[in-house]
């Protein structure tokens, strides 16, 4: 295991235990983040692991606080945790998403589900996904050709655009952490998502997906593994909504 990849790991793992104890200080509420959002205990604390984990593999940039230290070639984007409002409301959908580039292209990405321990994992030769429990056993990250359901986060934002893909018999759910829907992206029979584009929020997971059929502009992303409900809904945003 490449020493980067075993460090964000390491991290994530930490980041488990803490959100497992479920202390009173997770849930204090801090100033605004970098983001614009407020910070929240378990926030920070989660930044702060992944700061001592990862810092000496390049400059950190996180949702929280910005650059942390000095800028270099090598950069690594931090969401310390994606889907904080799900944890603080006890729903079990967050994590941590956290991408290394090299003169601003992606070379690997790690987005980890802290409720059920899945770790997606891309670096240039490997794609695959493991557990925090088993991070040395490498499973195949395969399309599911059953797939009932897409994920559509921000959902709420955009009430006509959930009339017309209910009309299509689009059915989605839209569960609020937009890093773990871009990596669960080959599961579900579509990812939708129209919104403010932040870099900690998708790099991990645009990098991720990248092998599937993939639009990302400054409107709207969408990834599907089917051609044609790819193309469909690209004609719905497209052409009926926008």
């Amino acid at each position: 295991m490449k020493p980067f990849i075993a460090a964000a790991i390491a991290a994530c793992q930490e980041i488990q235990t803490l959100v497992l104890q479920n202390d009173v200080s997770l849930f204090t509420a801090h100033t605004s983040g970098f983001g614009g959002d407020i910070s929240r205990g378990v926030d920070l604390q989660a930044e702060s692991i992944c700061h001592r984990h990862l810092s000496p593999f390049g400059s950190v940039f996180s949702e929280e606080s910005g650059w942390m230290g000095e800028k270099s070639s090598i950069s690594i984007v931090l969401d310390p945790i994606d889907g904080s409002d799900n944890f603080i409301s006890a729903f079990p959908y967050y994590g941590v998403s956290l991408c290394r580039l090299q003169n601003g292209t992606a070379t690997d990405a790690i987005v980890c589900n802290l409720v059920n321990g899945d770790v997606f994992v891309r670096t240039p030769d490997e794609y695959y996904k493991c557990t925090l429990k088993t991070p040395y056993v490498k499973l195949p990250v395969l399309v599911n050709p059953f797939a009932k359901i897409g994920l559509f986060e921000k959902a709420a934002e955009h009430p006509a655009l959930i009339k017309i893909l209910m009309e299509n018999k689009l059915k989605f759910r839209s569960p609020g952490a937009l890093a773990l829907s871009l990596a669960y992206a080959p599961y579900v029979k579509y990812m939708l998502f129209l919104g403010t584009m932040r870099p900690y929020d998708i790099q991990a997971g645009l990098y991720l997906s990248q092998h599937l059929h993939f639009i990302q502009d400054e409107r709207y992303i969408l990834i599907s593994a089917d051609k044609e409900v790819f193309e469909q809904i690209r004609s719905i945003v497209e052409k009926e909504y926008f």
